[in-house]
């Protein structure tokens, strides 16, 4: 049995099959729930950090163009800014999200940065074809692409999921990803980058999640095999595997009972703000990886290691 407590903004869990040992963790947020995906970062508190205000750009982006799916809010967000600060011009796509899409947009110009939002479904390949025809309409070029858009359900087990939700979570989280990529693909030139995020659930096999850690262990496949078919044509696929980040994917999906301790079960004893991500975002779009493809970056505060 499982004993918690909090003090502050600390929790301490106490496991009693173990003897008197407490573990300490630090609350990621409050109690707190969204009824539709994948939420509005607008309603969460506290809000989520997305821009560190000591990180510098230093032109490593500078006249890039790239396309950041979900950028509106959450990972997405942090990344677009942070690409921003670098010198790169941003095309958001996002769903239905139009106050966080409104918000980013501003932060984007109040910075002098350049960017594009677009709000349709990532399931539709049409909509692929759209994103692709806008951004070359006013940018005219393509040269980062950041496969981040997705959906996760909580579900105690598989007969809980309906054939309805894994077929949307494959859709939005797998063909979403393949049908903007494959329109993207041909843009792309010598030095082009392609970033997908995969999820620390994957690796440790969340069993509440059990068809979202399918989408995002493809997603890893998809890197690995569409890097070796890219290597020589000098395009780099890479993808970033996050632990728990304060995004509104979190309330969209857990009970709200599980938000405090997200992020409990990582060696830091903490889940983390978006802002913490943005830089592995830039390694990877940079040519500071120039050596690096097909690789799964793990940004989980030691949740998973090795």
């Amino acid at each position: 049995m499982k004993y918690n407590y909090t003090y502050g903004n600390t929790a301490y869990k106490y496991d009693k099959k173990y003897g008197v040992k407490y573990t300490k963790y630090k609350i990621l947020a409050p109690e707190q729930s969204q009824d539709k995906q994948p939420g509005m970062e607008y309603l969460m508190h506290p809000l989520p950090i997305f821009d560190n205000p000591n990180y510098h750009g230093s032109s490593k982006l500078q006249d890039k163009v790239a396309i950041i799916t979900g950028g509106d809010s959450g990972l997405g967000r942090a990344c677009a800014i942070a690409f921003v600060k670098e010198g790169a011009k941003v095309v958001i796509p996002y769903f239905d999200e139009h106050k966080d899409a409104e918000d980013t947009k501003n932060y984007i110009e109040k910075m002098g940065g350049e960017c594009l939002f677009l709000s349709g479904d990532i399931a539709d390949k049409n909509f692929s074809k759209r994103i692709v025809n806008e951004t070359l309409k006013r940018f005219g070029k393509i040269d980062i692409l950041v496969n981040n858009a997705g959906v996760q359900y909580q579900q105690d087990e598989l007969g809980s999921i309906s054939d309805e939700q894994f077929d949307h979570t494959m859709k939005v989280n797998v063909y979403g990803m393949f049908y903007l990529t494959k329109e993207v693909l041909p843009l792309l030139k010598s030095g082009s980058s392609i970033i997908n995020l995969s999820s620390v659930t994957t690796f440790y096999g969340e069993p509440q999640l059990i068809d979202y850690v399918t989408t995002k262990g493809a997603i890893v496949g998809f890197t690995r095999s569409l890097a070796r078919n890219l290597a020589l044509k000098n395009i780099r696929v890479n993808a970033i595997a996050p632990g728990f980040y304060w995004t509104p994917l979190q309330p969209a999906c857990w009970v709200k009972e599980k938000i405090p301790s997200l992020g409990a079960d990582a060696a830091m004893a903490r889940g983390a703000m978006p802002y913490e991500l943005a830089p592995t975002f830039v390694f990877l779009a940079s040519d500071d990886s120039s050596y690096v493809t097909g690789q799964v970056i793990h940004n989980n505060g030691g949740q998973i290691m090795g």
